[in-house]
């Protein structure tokens, strides 16, 4: 939540700095490249609590919870540098999906040993 409160207040500090009132989304690059990185952080979070909560439930909490604490910290660096110019949330963007299909595996070896095996 926290970070999802960093992000949007930097949306609206961008908004200020630009002059740039809600609904538009469109203007300066900074500004776009703020509110873009705002928007897909905001979109993959659903995806990561529902995996981070599985893997937590059904794997390990301790293996879960370092892998979400490193998905977040690849998130902030994803939107810190998607601020700054557009390539440089390339290799946090690749990070944070690498570890999306990591809690994916987790969660799905944890359930498959749940229902599967006694």
């Amino acid at each position: 939540v926290l970070f999802s409160a960093y992000f949007t207040m930097q949306v609206i500090y961008a908004r200020r700095k630009y002059k740039i009132s809600p609904p538009e989304t469109k203007g300066h690059p900074e500004f776009e490249r703020t509110f873009r990185a705002q928007a897909n952080c905001s979109e993959y979070f659903p995806i990561f609590i529902s995996l981070l909560w599985v893997a937590g439930i059904f794997f390990h909490q301790g293996v879960a919870a370092a892998c979400g604490l490193l998905y977040l910290y690849t998130r902030l660096k994803y939107f810190q540098g998607y601020t700054v110019a557009a390539q440089g949330r390339l290799g946090p963007l690749y990070a944070s999906a690498w570890l999306l299909w990591g809690l994916l595996g987790l969660a799905l070896a944890g359930l498959l040993a749940h229902f599967l095996w006694p």
